[in-house]
């Protein structure tokens, strides 16, 4: 029998085929289009160039010259950065540069930095090389941040020491994890919550990403758009309370709370599920609906989102009850965890 292989361009998902169905699905394609393959011996989605057998099918395929390496890029797109996370539920992220690196943040997340750094606020996104047309340019990239509830400006802080690392520290806003995501190793392409970028190695690129079906953009509890974070360096996100990873097998599912969802990769299908039972909509506490994640590709759960923390207290605050039941608000019916 022949080996099984996937392909995935953008959040569709091709397959199963054969290895020689999956050469002509890639020759198909732009010779700059980004693709993942998924096959035997595979741990996990890998960018379809990067294949061993892929790029000995497609040697003979011309390719245009490279661009010429920036210097201290080392052949990255990104800038490369050492960091380590500290702390068990109330963490911080460390961040050591060589000199001329820069790691740019969402503002109000520095924790501390060194003398040998040097912190600029910017307009816009400062990983964009496409981010041209002056003002103009800048304004169009900032609003897209600010649609998925970031702020349009976006602090850099660059190592301007003449020799030797120095180190800056970002704080995560609230009880959770920072989860480190190499973009490289996951295919160059990730979406996220709104709200859950802290910072990335200067060559990220921040965007949006839209979800395609209504329903989900309803009920989905990330609503319409959510965050897509592209690139090949580390990009540092934030969840709430404890973290679940796990890698979908194609075709495996999970129903989930709408709100628990961090980050997935474009490779799995998201959609909505509604609860169903009388019984369960007025009093389940879960809202209408449960988001439905279908492999393949890796999702990464939190237990504790900030509006469930949030509705709690408010709930606490007013001496009712909170959550999707009846008792709670009619905005809780349709979402549990949206206050």
């Amino acid at each position: 029998m022949d080996a099984v292989w996937y392909l995935a361009r953008g959040q569709q998902h091709i397959g199963p085929m054969t290895l020689d169905a999956l050469f002509a699905q890639i020759r198909s394609l732009p010779a700059h289009e980004p693709s993942l393959v998924y096959g035997p011996g595979m741990s996990n989605w890998m960018p379809a160039r990067e294949v061993e057998a892929v790029r000995m099918a497609l040697g003979a395929r011309p390719s245009a010259p490279p661009p010429p390496v920036p210097p201290g890029r080392s052949g990255l797109r990104s800038d490369e950065i050492d960091y380590e996370i500290v702390g068990s539920e109330m963490q911080y992220v460390e961040i050591a540069l060589d000199p001329g690196e820069t790691v740019i943040a969402e503002p109000g997340m520095m924790m501390y930095m060194t003398p040998g750094m040097k912190m600029e606020t910017r307009f816009g996104d400062p990983s964009r090389a496409d981010q041209g047309g002056g003002f103009l340019g800048k304004l169009m990239t900032a609003g897209k941040r600010m649609l998925t509830g970031e702020s349009l400006f976006v602090s850099t802080f660059q190592n301007i020491a003449q020799s030797g690392k120095e180190t800056v520290a970002f704080a995560a806003p609230y009880p959770g994890k920072i989860i480190p995501l190499d973009l490289k190793k996951l295919g160059g392409e990730m979406v996220c919550q709104k709200d859950s970028f802290l910072c990335a190695a200067l060559g990220v690129q921040i965007g949006i990403a839209f979800q395609k079906k209504l329903g989900v953009g309803l009920f989905g509890g990330e609503g319409f758009i959510m965050q897509r974070l592209t690139g090949d360096g580390i990009a540092m996100v934030h969840a709430g309370g404890t973290l679940m990873e796990r890698t979908l097998q194609p075709g495996q599912s999970l129903k989930i709370d709408t709100g628990c969802i961090v980050a997935l990769q474009p490779s799995v299908q998201y959609d909505i599920q509604f609860v169903g039972g009388f019984k369960n909509t007025l009093f389940g506490g879960e809202g209408l609906f449960f988001a439905t994640l279908t492999g393949p590709g890796k999702i990464w759960l939190q237990s504790l989102p900030f509006s469930r923390l949030a509705g709690r207290m408010m709930a606490g605050a007013r001496g009712g009850k909170e959550e999707g039941s009846i008792l709670g608000s009619i905005g809780g019916l349709l979402d549990g965890d949206n206050s």
